[in-house]
């Protein structure tokens, strides 16, 4: 009888370890505070805020414009960073449809932005996120990140900084954003 009890015990410890790691969901990543992660397909690494104070991602944009194409509003936007691996200052245009607007109210008053889909790297996996285009140039970092992109990377240790760098290739997986199913108590 002590021998079946304890096999009874032993099988349920390997059932209930199985499940914490299968049934519970696989285990998720932890990032530190401050990152890098590539913005693509452009490639240049960027050093990025993860802020959850924040429900929205927010990039540094210059000469934001606003125009039409095909019927539908665009934006077109420079991007002027410094690259994290070569520590020069890069830049480049790009051109995306105008998924929404947004209005950003704080101390100074009220904001309006444009908010693109873009595509980022961050450890071996390529997000497409929102990201709200705003002129950062006087902020430390030129990318935050913000709940809605935190929730589908994984956990924040502030205690840590650069935990992950980021690798992907055009073969790396994609999260991409119409995917997404957010959690309600993130503050959508």
């Amino acid at each position: 009888m002590k021998a079946l009890r304890a096999a009874c015990y032993a099988t349920t410890l390997v059932v209930g370890a199985g499940l914490s790691g299968t049934a519970m969901g696989a285990e998720r990543a932890t990032y530190g505070w401050v990152e890098t992660a590539t913005i693509e397909p452009w490639g240049t690494e960027a050093k990025v805020k993860l802020d959850t104070g924040a429900l929205t991602s927010s990039m540094h944009a210059e000469q934001i414009e606003t125009f039409e194409r095909d019927g539908d509003d665009w934006v077109r936007f420079n991007v002027e960073i410094e690259d994290q691996t070569s520590e020069e200052m890069v830049s480049k245009t790009f051109e995306r449809p105008l998924f929404r607007d947004l209005t950003v109210s704080g101390a100074g008053g009220r904001d309006q932005r444009p908010v693109v889909l873009m595509t980022i790297c961050m450890g071996e996996t390529r997000h497409e996120e929102q990201f709200s285009l705003e002129d950062r140039g006087d902020m430390n970092y030129p990318v935050l990140l913000g709940r809605r992109t935190i929730q589908s990377l994984g956990d924040v240790d502030v205690t840590q900084t650069f935990v992950h760098d980021p690798s992907c290739s055009e073969d790396s997986e994609l999260v991409k954003h119409a995917d997404h199913e957010y959690d309600d108590d993130i503050g959508i």
